[in-house]
């Protein structure tokens, strides 16, 4: 019987170029949890023994290498380790659907001002914030991971769009920057 070796969806992929960063991100198992009608309190409780709790809309909370990321309305994603027991919620693997890409940097903002429909400054979108949005035309979830850092989640069969997007808007930044007037 052959052995099937999973990989990454773009290999590892990265790129450093004029103050930003373009990488993959393994982010580890992720898990959909869709609180099912009248049961927010039991899967709080099911949270709880992990030290998280459901986030609150458009935001997301980290605690011991686990992330709880708002996806939607009594929806959210578990990312980094394996779900715990929840009673009263669907819950879904969704690991191999996803794939994650990091954009860092100081002029990490200028280069999803190029592709994404939303005030992505520090001020309007703090650290902390998760966002069901766009990258282009793909669907995305972007976190606000520090003061020049975000998580791009993008579906895996989109992922190699959603790097030749956020390239070239990065040599577009990049050769900008570089013109001296």
């Amino acid at each position: 019987m052959p052995e099937l070796i999973a990989k990454s969806a773009l290999e590892g992929r990265s790129l450093a170029l004029g103050g930003v960063t373009l990488a993959e991100v393994e982010a580890g198992p992720i898990t959909s949890i869709a609180v099912l009608p009248g049961a927010a309190k039991t899967v709080a409780k099911g949270l709880k023994t992990i030290g998280l709790a459901m986030p609150e809309p458009n935001r997301f909370a980290e605690k011991k290498g686990a992330r709880i990321v708002w996806t939607g309305r009594e929806q959210a994603f578990l990312i980094g380790v394996d779900a715990p027991e929840l009673e009263g919620a669907a819950v879904t693997d969704q690991s191999d659907g996803w794939a994650v890409l990091e954009v860092s940097g100081p002029a990490a903002v200028d280069v999803l001002a190029r592709l994404v429909p939303m005030d992505l400054r520090l001020t309007a979108c703090p650290v902390g914030s998760a966002l069901r949005t766009q990258v282009n035309h793909m669907n995305t979830v972007i976190l606000r991971t520090g003061d020049y850092a975000f998580e791009i989640m993008v579906f895996r069969s989109m992922a190699r769009t959603a790097w030749h997007e956020l390239e070239t808007a990065t040599h577009m930044v990049a050769a900008r920057a570089s013109v001296k007037i």
